[in-house]
């Protein structure tokens, strides 16, 4: 069963079509990238699959079922959507920032169980943070509050994370502490991931799967690997690049 199914799906703001006649699967159990030009369509991609936003047309299913017959709590216990620009967590310490994921089993009233206690606390055990608990968000550096993110989406509960440019205003070692953490996580539980990515290398290096759109239609859908060569780089960013070995993963340089 796929992760995600979308067929013949559209979406449109006034003026202008994002999403143009899509049809796709998405993998369980994989790290998906999305990546293409600005303005290809991936952050659009992401917010349907999320159940953000609905589409013009078409139909997206989740699990083998359609995304508009979840309830909203229901699905927000199976999927985790992270947006580019996360919310302001100014005076919040990190351990309440993990036990917000928690809402869609508790509701905004309910009171932590025992379950809710453990899962936070795995949670940030999985992420490296159980040191930084009482730490203030905004006191933190840019992977330790991406970390301290994606610990929140774990304690949720889901088993897919959807994240859209996590690494965006990250420097490269954080960059890579945010992605290689997303990887292991796939790799040792089966946690599905999907994420938009801009830096084709990161890609590469830790992504399973590729999709490519292109005026928001699909450019090219498979293993990462389909996508490292000059050809296909051609194709989706419409830049001469060469592809070179470098430290076991095939590396992107434009020409």
């Amino acid at each position: 069963m796929s992760l995600f199914s979308l067929a013949d799906v559209s979406f449109d703001v006034p003026g202008r079509r994002l999403i143009d006649h899509l049809s796709l699967e998405i993998a369980e159990g994989a790290v998906t990238a999305l990546v293409g030009r600005n303005g290809s369509g991936k952050s659009t991609l992401l917010k349907l699959i999320a159940g953000q936003n609905r589409p013009a047309s078409g139909r997206i299913a989740h699990a083998g079922r359609a995304l508009a017959d979840w309830p909203p709590r229901d699905l927000a216990r199976q999927i985790a959507y992270l947006p580019q620009v996360t919310p302001v967590a100014e005076g919040i310490r990190l351990a309440e920032l993990v036990a917000l994921g928690r809402y869609p089993w508790r509701g905004a009233l309910g009171r932590f169980r025992p379950e809710d206690h453990a899962a936070v606390s795995d949670a940030m055990q999985r992420c490296g943070l159980r040191p930084l608990a009482d730490r203030l968000v905004d006191t933190l550096s840019g992977g330790e509050r991406q970390r301290g993110w994606i610990a929140m989406m774990l304690a949720q509960g889901a088993r897919t994370l959807l994240l859209d440019e996590p690494t965006s205003a990250l420097d490269i070692a954080h960059q890579v502490e945010v992605l290689g953490l997303v990887q292991t996580m796939s790799r040792e539980t089966g946690l599905s991931a999907v994420i938009v990515l801009h830096d084709v290398n990161l890609a590469a290096r830790y992504c399973d799967r590729v999709v490519a759109l292109d005026g928001g239609r699909l450019a090219l859908d498979g293993p990462v690997r389909d996508l490292m060569t000059p050809e296909a780089l051609a194709r989706v960013y419409g830049l001469p690049m060469e592809v070179v070995p470098r430290s076991g993963y095939p590396f992107a340089v434009p020409l």
